[in-house]
């Protein structure tokens, strides 16, 4: 078994399309748009086959919590980028871009290496080996 797909709701769907594009090197498929709901959506694939589905709803409320504050369920999706050169370097580029890095880059007491950093829409991305 494996996890498939990892869904986002987003108020701004071109925009965090074209950050994990930018950013982690996402594939986009078509945009899939249902005309009578409002829904659109894109499946993001990474190179491991693992995907992200961003979607978008004119019904779909703001989120209540803190974007920088922990809390009970889903709080992160970690992306490896395949060494911790990579990792300083993503992380500085998203800094100068103007991006909210939480952590790191640092070792983690159970020997990750990772940063965190804001999507634009506030959703923890924890950049790993």
């Amino acid at each position: 078994m494996y996890i498939e797909h990892i869904a986002i709701w987003t108020k701004n769907l071109e925009k965090l399309k074209d950050f994990y594009q930018t950013y982690f090197q996402a594939s986009s498929g078509d945009k899939y748009s249902n005309p009578n709901t409002g829904f659109e959506s894109y499946f993001l694939s990474f190179s491991n086959g693992a995907r992200l589905e961003l979607m978008q709803m004119p019904s779909i409320p703001e989120a209540v919590s803190a974007p920088a504050a922990q809390f009970t369920g889903l709080i992160h999706i970690a992306i490896s980028v395949g060494s911790k050169q990579l990792v300083d370097r993503l992380t500085a580029r998203l800094r100068h871009n103007g991006f909210l890095i939480l952590d790191g880059p640092r070792y983690t007491g159970d020997g990750y290496y990772e940063s965190v950093v804001l999507d634009p829409d506030g959703n923890r991305v924890e950049i790993t080996i």
